[in-house]
């Protein structure tokens, strides 16, 4: 992260319900009242997720709540919104996606010189006993800096 870089929304739930591969940054297409809620901070990418349909990239679910001081223009939520990619990334995104059990996860919505992008990942879904490895893992690295602790 760069300091033109103002974060709006991450997806943490993404690291531990997926394995992520590749990543790309792409720009995102809104409306004025969807760009003023967002510098507001108001967004969620919880149930986020994007699809290829006709060589575009599309990003469904994600949740810029209506502008406060927006009027009778406002816009939808959780309207589908277009990814802005070169052609060359979507041909390689399709690819990947139409591997089974993977899918394209966005991970941050952000703003970069005052334009809005989102950090598209390829990803395959866990299983529930690599989600379980994870949990243990993290415990026992607790459970070590705290016996560290202890001991100073």
């Amino acid at each position: 992260m760069t300091e033109s870089e103002m974060i709006v929304a991450t997806n943490r739930r993404a690291r531990f319900e997926y394995h992520l591969e590749d990543t790309y940054e792409a720009g995102v297409v809104l409306t004025g009242t969807e760009v003023k809620s967002l510098r507001a901070g108001r967004a969620s990418l919880a149930d986020a997720f994007a699809r290829i349909e006709n060589g575009e990239v599309w990003l469904y679910h994600l949740h810029i709540p209506p502008y406060e001081a927006g009027n009778i223009f406002n816009h939808d939520p959780l309207r589908k919104r277009k990814l802005l990619l070169h052609h060359g990334e979507i041909r390689r995104l399709f690819g990947k996606a139409q591997v089974k059990g993977y899918t394209l996860v966005p991970l941050r919505l952000y703003f970069k010189h005052g334009i809005v992008k989102v950090e598209l990942a390829v990803a395959r879904g866990k299983r529930q006993y690599d989600k379980r490895a994870a949990i243990e893992k993290r415990e026992a690295q607790r459970r070590m800096e705290q016996a560290l602790r202890r001991r100073r």
